[in-house]
């Protein structure tokens, strides 16, 4: 008998070689029912996978706060598809089709992109193989034969060539459809209930543009009929508040092709960029934060020295000077602030030192990733490098995280903690590395609770371990947001130094830190979660003065110059309209407030307000509104 610890610690014996699927039956037929794989000692496995020693287990299903069971779903999901594909296009040749954070997607080399036709037939053809609830079956063969296996489908060639000789390769069977595949996947396909194909695009051949252009399919499926349609009107919600259609909409900024993947702010769009960093500004000063700026451009032999020319230097913008020496405008800003904290030396009561930039940096992203304000090639980032005795790593993260508590709490965001660990291409001492992995797991240990957080094996940067912040926005959308990351490398390559009590030198411990991440990424998601009416403090234009005619230019006038006086940001509308349109045009530029201006108001003095969101308000003293309107900017009110 072997023992299988189960996620509530309990303890559970069963016979050598039980399956998950045969221990999620002695837990509960329900579980078993809704099992999708699992995962024995931190590795995710097939609900097949035998069981041979006492081991940890956590059985995942289809839930909303499953990754891990949604994941191994949508890939079964998205076999299916490609097995539709096969059926429907016989030439088809297959390339990869992984689950991804929301659904699955397929690339398949074709000869003509889909058509919207073809793209129902898929579908109806993937409810034909979900019928037929084929059993899914792993196999594993050496590398020679596998080659064999895939010797008429160029691309899987291509990924079985790079891996190391000796390793067993798995493969998926299902029916007349193999697909090399590492899994998990469901046991067959009739486990798999309800789908629905979204869109296809082009897409090159391992993200480089270089290697062929491919047809790419993305596509959902759900266990009910009910989450496929929540989905579905979610998706057409999210298209509502697509933040590239709002940002011109509503004047805030542009892309042209002479820029890919650079935004043009416009004068509205740079006022909200601008409003946003005055936020940010005060609140790091507040904290003993510094700002500073440093070079656009640095001769390679900084990057050289950083680790970033041997990890990094395909997405950085390299050029040769007048002089004939390499140079790269900078993708990071972190060697900037370790030549600011080498300007002078430094003592132990100095640290922690806290040296904040919102430098421009650029990064050379493949035209073909680039999605409005959300991947973009040059941007402002919300750095921070903050310079600390090892003694200090607990509470300088717990400070960090307590700002980005606050900072998120303003735009009325709840976030998630996970711990990103050492990826394949490391740099530095392993033992570094562990030690810092370890101070992270013991502050999130603190924050959230043992164990009570996710961990991306692999997901670090090169330099260290990090902490990144995932943001939930108001449609339940996750998104990347901030990162917290403890580095060891920097400092000992950089040879940094500070005097320790004792007059030795020390080498300081380096926290990089962003919490919004970069303010063109998150204007792009503040103005999907807000629908691009922005709070009040945070709008371009906070209040729109309406004369019903000429008039009341001069009392309107009057209204906006004290408006100005008491820093409101308020715009005059004195076109020869009708009323009713000025009112319909202001709701469509989502101003929180509008004033109409009558022959009413010029002789009582008052103003009439319509505000975004509650409509008419009646008429009040200008006194009155311009303290309402303080009081909504000052308690940053959402």
């Amino acid at each position: 008998m072997i023992k299988i610890k189960l996620k509530d610690n309990s303890i559970l014996e069963v016979e050598k070689g039980t399956t998950i699927l045969e221990v999620a039956k002695k837990i509960s037929e329900g579980l078993a029912r809704n099992a999708t794989c699992g995962e024995i000692n931190g590795e995710i496995k097939d609900l097949r996978y035998e069981i041979n020693e006492d081991s940890e287990l956590v059985i995942h299903t289809f839930s909303k706060e499953d990754i891990e069971g949604k994941k191994a779903y949508w890939h079964t999901t998205s076999h299916i598809m490609a097995q539709a594909v096969k059926r429907l296009f016989p030439n088809v040749k297959f390339a990869i089709g992984p689950s991804i954070d929301n659904g699955f997607y397929y690339d398949f080399d074709v000869e003509k992109p889909f058509t919207d036709e073809d793209k129902l037939k898929i579908e109806e053809e993937m409810k034909k193989i979900i019928k037929e609830d084929i059993k899914i079956e792993r196999f594993t063969l050496p590398k020679k034969e596998a080659l064999e296996l895939m010797k008429d489908e160029p691309y899987k060639q291509e990924l079985i060539n790079e891996l190391p000789e000796g390793e067993e390769i798995s493969f998926y069977k299902q029916g007349d459809f193999t697909d090399l595949c590492a899994g998990p996947h469901l046991l067959s396909t009739g486990k798999v209930k309800k789908v629905k194909i979204l869109s296809s695009s082009g897409a090159y051949w391992r993200g480089n543009e270089k290697n062929k252009m491919l047809q790419r399919i993305y596509a959902i499926s759900f266990p009910k009929a009910s989450e496929l349609e929540e989905y579905l009107n979610l998706i057409e919600e999210a298209k509502k508040r697509d933040h590239r259609k709002l940002g011109k909409e509503l004047d805030l900024f542009l892309f042209d092709e002479t820029a890919p993947g650079m935004a043009y702010w416009l004068p509205k769009g740079f006022k909200l960029m601008n409003i946003l960093i005055d936020f940010w500004r005060k609140e790091h000063e507040k904290r003993g934060y510094q700002e500073f700026s440093g070079p656009q451009l640095n001769s390679s032999e900084l990057w050289k020295t950083s680790g970033h020319w041997d990890h990094y230097k395909e997405d950085m913008f390299v050029l040769t000077d007048s002089d004939g020496k390499e140079q790269a405008l900078k993708p990071m800003n972190c060697p900037n602030a370790i030549k600011v904290f080498q300007s002078k030396m430094r003592s132990y009561k100095d640290l922690p030192l806290r040296f904040n930039d919102i430098d421009v940096i650029h990064r050379n992203e493949k035209s073909g990733q680039l999605n409005g304000l959300f991947r973009v090639r040059m941007f402002r980032q919300d750095d921070s490098h903050n310079f600390i005795t090892e003694e200090q790593i607990g509470e300088e993260i717990k400070d960090i995280i307590g700002i980005a508590k606050y900072l998120y709490g303003i735009f009325g965001l709840d976030f998630e903690l996970t711990l990103s660990t050492r990826p394949d291409d490391y740099m530095g001492d392993i033992s570094l590395w562990n030690k810092a992995e370890e101070n992270l797991k013991e502050v999130l240990d603190e924050l959230c609770g043992k164990d009570n957080y996710r961990i991306n094996e692999g997901d670090g940067a090169f330099y260290g371990p990090k902490i990144d912040i995932k943001m939930k926005d108001c449609l339940g959308r996750e998104w990347q947001m901030g990162t917290v990351q403890v580095d060891f490398q920097l400092p000992l390559r950089f040879n940094m130094s500070y005097i320790d009590k004792d007059g030795e030198k020390k080498t300081p411990i380096l926290i990089h830190r962003a919490l919004f991440g970069s303010f063109e990424r998150f204007i792009g998601i503040m103005t999907e979660h807000f629908a691009g009416a922005f709070p009040t403090w945070l709008s371009p234009v906070q209040v729109k003065i309406l004369p019903i005619t000429d008039n009341e230019f001069e009392y309107s006038r009057e209204i906006k110059e004290r408006l100005e006086k008491e820093g409101i940001r308020v715009e005059l509308d004195e076109r020869n309209e009708k009323t009713g349109y000025k009112i319909r045009e202001a709701q469509l530029e989502k101003v929180p407030y509008m004033l109409v201006i009558g022959p009413k108001e010029v002789e009582s003095k008052l103003v009439a307000v319509r505000s975004r969101k509650n409509g008419d308000e009646g008429a009040i003293k200008v006194e009155d509104f311009i303290e309402k309107i303080k009081k909504e900017v000052e308690e940053k009110i959402k």
